[in-house]
């Protein structure tokens, strides 16, 4: 692929009159803010599809400050597997695929590393602000004989099956979060504010979408379950926003650094946006809804401005995975379509499943405006910070993550080359170098006729109806062209590496003997 940056010999030469980032982070240290989107879409952003029918200015605006990764991607094309994997720097296939549901159990083992946890061993106080949804031990509160009950077409607990007076385990807490403030899952009981791990008012009646003001686009997307009367998720945004900024302002009065995980609802279903972005994109409420989503990046990164710590602040914005498949009708009606340049949506192993906006702006280290097309994933964030706090990574933990501090600081050709795609079990692609194999017959995670439909519209094949996809995408970025029958001996030497790296369990270099 195209380079942008030096050769690995000026690397070597830099190497020797540079000071290392960890030795630089220990004097410094760095507060660190990640800004994670839900279900948005490479081609949303205008830094990242001038075509876009939607204004993104405040994450524009950090794409300038910063480098605007063109190659970054999410573990999986879902949510839970890819906030796990972001968080430990390990493949989330390594653990398992499907997401936590309504009152389910923490993907996190015990002795699991988690980034928070590494960065309060090195003095940083963490919190996790907005969606978790990586599950909590809620049986510890489930009063004994309490049984689900049928309401819809799902079980759940009833409000007083819960003793809303004890606190919650296995949440954010118990896995180096110092403090969480969020209703832990926009779509799933509790419908709730829960802070730290209490929940801010008890839940008293089940949940009903009909008591909510109407949805602007798509469908409400709601388990039912425990909810207090009043509760209004068009106030999500809003109000974590303001609890992130009362949050960056009292860390400046620490002498402390902080880590914030600010993880956004949005764009993901329900399609919401307050009342005063209506019509602010020419995408539908789905556009306004990102809209909304960078107002908040916005009022988070002026936060950071106005009490003095943006220039001690490393800032990475990205998203869990590619946008809905909502992402259909509006690329009829509205002639956006949210994985620009790519194909495939939410699920897929497709590029737009799982290829989403990855920006880093590290003031004194990131060279403002670098546009870059070196492969990277947010598997790579903990062996990276790792690196600049000076924490050496156990054998036995983030066995997957890349340290990109080479790329960041010296503009290194590459430092990833390999990245496995994955959202279920039984479909795998893995890239390597300008090659993709989607070992499968196709990418998408089902057959339905709005891809078809779609596929027509952009002259798209037919379907070869072989066993296994391959694309260069130097030539071929929009996987348009099936090479699989061309080149088996490609597809054999990426099937060998795929099955290597599942089974040796890491990928990461530090980890090759």
């Amino acid at each position: 692929m195209k380079k942008r940056f030096f050769t690995s010999f000026i690397l070597g030469v830099a190497s020797a009159f540079l000071i290392p980032i960890s030795a630089e982070a220990e004097k410094s240290r760095p507060n660190i803010l990640i800004l994670y989107a839900d279900d948005l879409g490479f081609g949303d952003l205008t830094s990242y599809n001038a075509d876009s029918k939607i204004p993104t200015p405040h994450l524009d605006q950090l794409a300038a400050e910063g480098i605007r990764f063109t190659d970054g991607h999410s573990s999986s094309g879902i949510c839970t597997p890819s906030r796990y994997a972001l968080l430990t720097g390990r493949h989330h296939w390594r653990k398992g695929h499907g997401i936590v549901d309504s009152f389910g159990r923490s993907w996190f083992k015990a002795k699991r590393l988690t980034l928070p946890e590494m960065l309060k061993e090195k003095g940083y106080h963490t919190a996790a602000i907005g969606k978790w949804h990586l599950g909590w031990n809620w049986n510890a509160v489930v009063k004994p004989g309490a049984v689900k009950v049928v309401v819809g077409r799902r079980k759940t607990y009833r409000p007083e099956d819960i003793d809303w007076s004890k606190p919650i385990p296995g949440g954010p807490l118990a896995h180096g979060f110092d403090h969480y403030f969020g209703d832990t899952v926009i779509n799933m009981p509790p419908f709730c504010w829960i802070e730290d791990d209490k929940v801010v008012e008890v839940p008293d009646i089940i949940s009903d979408t009909k008591l909510f003001k109407p949805i602007k686009e798509g469908g409400w997307g709601f388990r039912p379950g425990p909810m207090i009367s009043g509760w209004d998720p068009y106030t999500n945004i809003p109000v974590t926003t303001e609890r992130g900024v009362e949050y960056i302002h009292d860390q400046a009065k620490t002498d402390d650094p902080f880590f914030l995980y600010f993880a956004y609802p949005s764009p993901h279903v329900p399609i919401i946006p307050n009342d005063e972005f209506d019509g602010k994109s020419q995408a539908g409420p789905y556009g306004d809804f990102v809209v909304e989503t960078d107002d908040s990046c916005g009022k988070l990164l002026q936060a950071l401005k106005n009490s003095g710590q943006d220039k001690n602040t490393i800032v990475i914005f990205s998203a869990d995975n590619g946008p809905a498949h909502y992402a259909y009708a509006r690329d009829h009606k509205f002639d956006h379509w949210s994985s620009q340049p790519f194909r495939g949506l939410k699920r897929d192993v497709y590029e737009g499943g799982h290829r989403v906006p990855f920006i880093v702006k590290w003031p004194g280290v990131t060279k403002a405006g670098t546009v870059s097309d070196a492969l990277v994933s947010q598997i790579d964030i903990m062996a990276t910070i790792a690196d600049f706090v000076g924490y050496k990574l156990p054998d036995d933990q983030a066995e997957d993550s890349h340290n990109l501090a080479p790329l960041l600081r010296w503009g290194v050709d590459a430092v990833r080359t390999t990245h496995i795609h994955n959202t279920t079990n039984t479909q795998y692609a893995i890239r390597h170098g300008d090659w993709v194999l989607i070992d499968a017959k196709e990418g998408y995670s089902k057959a339905h006729d709005e891809a078809e439909a779609w596929e027509e519209k952009h002259g798209y094949p037919d379907d070869d109806d072989q066993p296994a996809e391959l694309f260069n995408l130097v030539e071929d970025i929009g996987q348009r062209n099936n090479l699989a029958a061309e080149h088996p001996e490609r597809v054999a030497e990426l099937q060998k590496l795929l099955k290597q790296i599942r089974e040796q369990g890491y990928s990461a270099p530090r980890l090759a003997k």
